[in-house]
């Protein structure tokens, strides 16, 4: 029994050594802009997929490093650039000048977001009923839009994400559980605002789960926000809980049935 054990043991060591997170860098159709696609060499069996969009500062490091923590934790995963041009700043007014090209946009960003999900719906291994949407920032708002919009998606996860919306969700029309979390002190993300989608969301009977994170501010899963907000003078800060806090909500959230 123990040299069973120690056989077990090894293949396990062995199959974890193998182990390998692949990053493949796309560009979608019609000249639309790029991706990063990541996935584990050594998962098999079929498993959720997450798009990823980033914040206003573009797809940058953090972004993709978002992706990459989803395929370690054996989610294929793939971060879009919603701007489309590779752009990426820490400067605020190129961000605002950035994100307000794109708004103007949407059906740009729609087109960006669909073939990001079309490729995703590609990859081996990849479950199609279980397809997520997750952003940051400028991205949660985006996940928000496309859950509003009716997707087939199973959820879209927005991490301080502006929650307003011009266009509201009607009922009946969002397939895609939703989970926000805010901080309760960012400026950005004000308390009327989220009363606001709280009960949008609760008339269109969506399957919503809000974390609200009393005293944290904007961007408090980015650990490199504090700087920049010092820098600014922005209101942004990483606050570790917050952000453990939401990524196992998230986490959860990409288990269930």
């Amino acid at each position: 029994m123990k040299l069973l054990a120690w056989i077990s043991a090894a293949v396990l060591c062995s199959s974890a050594l193998h182990a390998e997170i692949i990053e493949s860098k796309l560009n979608l159709p019609g000249k639309l802009g790029s991706a990063v696609l990541y996935h584990d060499s050594a998962k098999s069996a079929a498993a959720p997929a997450v798009v990823v969009v980033h914040e206003w500062w573009g797809l940058n490091d953090y972004a993709r490093g978002r992706a990459k923590q989803l395929a370690e934790a054996g989610y294929t995963a793939i971060a879009v650039d919603m701007y489309g041009t590779g752009k990426s700043t820490d400067h605020p007014k190129d961000a605002m000048a950035f994100m307000n090209a794109a708004l103007a946009e949407p059906e740009k960003m729609n087109a960006r977001f669909d073939a990001a999900v079309a490729i995703l719906r590609k990859q081996p291994h990849v479950a199609a009923d279980k397809l997520y949407a997750i952003g940051y920032c400028f991205g949660g708002a985006v996940v928000l839009n496309q859950a509003r919009r009716g997707l087939d998606l199973a959820g879209v996860a927005s991490f301080h994400g502006s929650l307003g919306s011009e266009t509201k969700a009607e009922p009946n029309t969002v397939k895609a559980k939703v989970l926000v979390a805010t901080g309760g002190a960012d400026p950005m993300v004000p308390p009327a605002q989220v009363g606001a989608f709280v009960e949008e969301m609760s008339s269109a009977g969506v399957d919503l789960k809000l974390l609200s994170f009393p005293g944290v501010v904007h961007s408090f899963t980015n650990p490199g926000s504090t700087a920049i907000g010092e820098k600014t003078k922005m209101p942004l800060a990483y606050d570790a809980n917050a952000d453990r806090i939401s990524w196992a909500a998230l986490m959860t959230m990409l288990t269930e049935k």
